[in-house]
């Protein structure tokens, strides 16, 4: 076999930091509505917190731990280290150049002020005196740091003051701390005739810190902000109750090590070398912002009631299959009679998914529902659903990932209302996040037992299936049906099934099975005989599987990946990739869906895959993950028409080329076509009909 070559994977951490730069090229387009541009700008601020809380801590624990492994592309942690610190400069600067140079001054153009205090006259000045003395001085406390006052705790993401003050008697100067209260909102409305519009919070503490300092002088002030560690790993096999080993981690959480300092780029380095040192950092983890820090507050901007600087709103539209006469409040009748295949955020989640679930929670002939939850929203219907039914005597078993990233705390609160309500509520395997999306209904019918399943590539959360676009399968298929009760039996109790009708399940069955069906595709190649992958996902990361895609390519196999953020393949390589292509699709909506299309349409034997799994080590290796074979003629077709249309030369995409960079096309001035916004005027056409 030939020998691959040490540099056919990217770098992992640089990938991501593209995909972000890719969602920042989205705030700079002055195509876009001006709000949603400024939405854009608060979304890749979220993102590169989470980056760095995540991504960054993992590197630098490793680097503490003294270990020397090397990422896929040959990079040590130093190494690593250095390429994020100087990439993740670079966009920081340029998404605040962004705000300050073109978005804020549109916003001010449009009557959306982000105003600072100097630019207010004396009589808008007044109102916010009593607004700082009424709703923001009570709940300040500055916090000194001399020899009796140890350099205080500074928690993750809070906005800081450095105060530098000086006694008038003595000269001395001294340092102090002031937290920005995250409690109070982070823009002030500034009230009056005149200049009208938004005052940042730390604007309004920083005129008035000598009401915080009587009696001393304020030299200077300057704002920071702290990014720390903000993993959990959850001791499992020393705890009996994971729900209480879960809590004590989160405690732990806010004391995680700093791994990132934000400071504004005029603050005076004996400040900046204060905060260094007391925090621990290296001086590379230090970013500098010109303007604002904290943009991801701007979402409080975008909450404005201004349509005409927004996307116009829509409706998603009902599935015509549920749509029409009985099957619009049945379910199950529409699901006897084929497969459903729902589009988020184009077809409802409520008329579908969400309607399945209450169905079946009010339906007298239910007997049992069991249901899996990753994520689901503050005021969950579908929770609300399950409740209903347990306390209708069904039986609803309820498996809640309580260690979900950043919803810990939700999940707790959910997995402790189910239980009170009477359902059956687990944890899921230990060392295993179960991450699959899948509810499954048992109901009496003419003396049998039937069972309705949903597989989504999506979580069971109304909110986010307006925002991410996903797909499910609602069916009546008996396989289907077998399959999830043996798996939800693997979930709930001791049984160690591996093997499955018409599913892959991870840890044991995804990466085989991919392996196998890339593996075939490449035979026919070398046979001469019609092949394909299709491969859609949110990020392309395991070596296995690239390898594989590698030796498909080499056999001649085309394969067409579209990857919406991390890739760590290199499509077009001579000799090595010269049959794949890679492109990323970023728009109004997050591409969340996975998809799998094996096989070409002229030799028969096309298989389509739809589930929860990425292809990186943690899905299928470290989570309970499905995918389901779609079997229905009809549903196959339509994941056909949406690969041949996110693969259109004319729809706008970025495409990765062998050296790692993404390249926007179409190219400038050539005609191109956006396929959310496509596909939102086929729901609303399909809805207005």
């Amino acid at each position: 076999m030939q020998e691959l070559p040490e540099d056919r994977f990217l770098n992992r951490e640089v990938s991501w930091l593209d995909f972000n730069a890719r969602v920042l090229a989205l705030a700079a387009d002055r195509s876009s509505p001006l709000l949603e541009r400024a939405k854009f700008l608060a979304i890749f601020a979220s993102n590169l917190d989470e980056f760095y809380m995540v991504r960054v801590a993992g590197l630098k624990r490793r680097q503490s731990m003294g270990l020397g492994v090397r990422s896929a592309d040959g990079l040590g942690i130093r190494e690593q280290l250095e390429r994020i610190a100087g990439r993740a400069q670079e966009l920081a600067s340029e998404h605040a150049r962004l705000f300050m140079s073109e978005v804020r001054p549109a916003l001010d153009e449009r009557g959306i002020r982000l105003v600072l205090w100097n630019d207010l006259p004396a009589e808008q000045q007044g109102p916010l005196h009593d607004y700082f003395r009424a709703q923001v001085f009570p709940v300040l406390t500055p916090l000194a740091v001399d020899p009796a006052h140890p350099f205080p705790y500074i928690s993750g993401l809070s906005l800081n003051l450095a105060v530098l003050v000086r006694d008038p008697v003595t000269g001395v100067e001294h340092f102090a701390r002031v937290k920005v209260p995250n409690n109070v909102k982070r823009f002030v409305r500034v009230p009056g005739k005149g200049v009208t519009g938004w005052l940042p919070l730390e604007e309004l503490i920083g005129q008035h810190l000598p009401q915080l300092f009587p009696g001393l002088e304020v030299i200077a002030h300057h704002a920071f902000r702290v990014t720390r560690n903000a993993d959990v790993e959850v001791e499992e096999d020393r705890d009996e109750d994971l729900l209480q080993a879960l809590e004590r981690e989160l405690a732990r959480r806010r004391f995680g090590p700093a791994v990132r300092l934000e400071v504004g780029e005029d603050m005076d380095d004996h400040v900046l070398d204060l905060l260094v040192r007391e925090l621990e950092i290296s001086p590379e983890d230090v970013v500098q912002v010109p303007g604002l820090l904290d943009l991801a507050s701007l979402w409080q901007i975008y909450a404005e009631d201004r349509p005409d600087l927004k996307e116009d709103p829509f409706v998603p539209a009902t599935h015509p299959r549920l749509a029409e006469g009985e099957k619009a409040t049945d379910v199950f009748a529409a699901l006897r009679e084929g497969d459903v295949l729902v589009h988020h955020p184009y077809e409802s989640f409520a008329t579908s998914v969400q309607r399945f679930v209450e169905q079946a929670a009010a339906d007298p002939h239910v007997l049992a529902i069991k249901q899996t939850l990753y994520r689901t929203s503050g005021d969950s219907p579908i929770v609300d659903a399950l409740v209903d039914a347990a306390q209708a005597g069904k039986q609803v078993v309820v498996l809640v990932e309580i260690t979900a990233r950043f919803d810990e705390q939700a999940n707790i609160r959910w997995a402790r209302e189910l239980e009170k309500a009477g359902c059956h509520v687990v944890y899921g395997l230990v060392g295993l996040k179960t991450h699959c999306k899948t509810s499954l209904v048992v109901r009496q019918e003419k003396g049998q037992l039937r069972r309705y399943a949903h597989i989504g590539t999506g979580n069971y959360n109304p909110k986010t299936a307006r925002t991410y676009e996903d797909l499910g399968l609602l069916t009546a298929d008996p396989e289907v049906g077998a399959d999830l009760t043996d798996l939800f039996n693997t979930l709930t109790g001791y049984s160690r099934q591996t093997h499955y009708r018409t599913l892959m399940v991870a840890p044991h069955g995804v990466r085989a099975g991919l392996l196998e069906r890339i593996g075939r595709q490449a035979e026919r190649a070398r046979q001469g005989r019609p092949s394909r992958v299709r491969l859609k996902a949110n990020s392309v990361v395991d070596e296995v599987v690239i390898d594989a895609l590698y030796a498909a390519s080499r056999a001649g196999v085309p394969v067409e990946l579209v990857v919406r953020g991390i890739c760590a393949l290199r499509p077009g390589v001579p000799g090595l990739s010269e049959t794949i292509s890679v492109r990323s699709i970023v728009g109004r909506f997050l591409e969340h869906s996975r998809l799998l299309v094996f096989g070409d349409h002229e030799d028969g034997g096309v298989e389509h895959w739809l589930g929860s799994a990425d292809l990186m080590h943690r899905n299928l290796d470290r989570r309970v993950e499905t995918l389901v074979r779609l079997k229905d003629p009809v549903v196959q077709r339509q994941v056909d028409a949406l690969f041949d249309r996110a693969m259109r030369p004319d729809t706008r995409h970025w495409a990765l080329q062998p050296d790692g960079c993404w390249e926007q096309r179409p190219g400038p001035g050539q005609p191109s076509h956006d396929m959310q916004t496509e596909l939102l005027r086929r729901s609303s056409e399909r809805g207005a009909g």
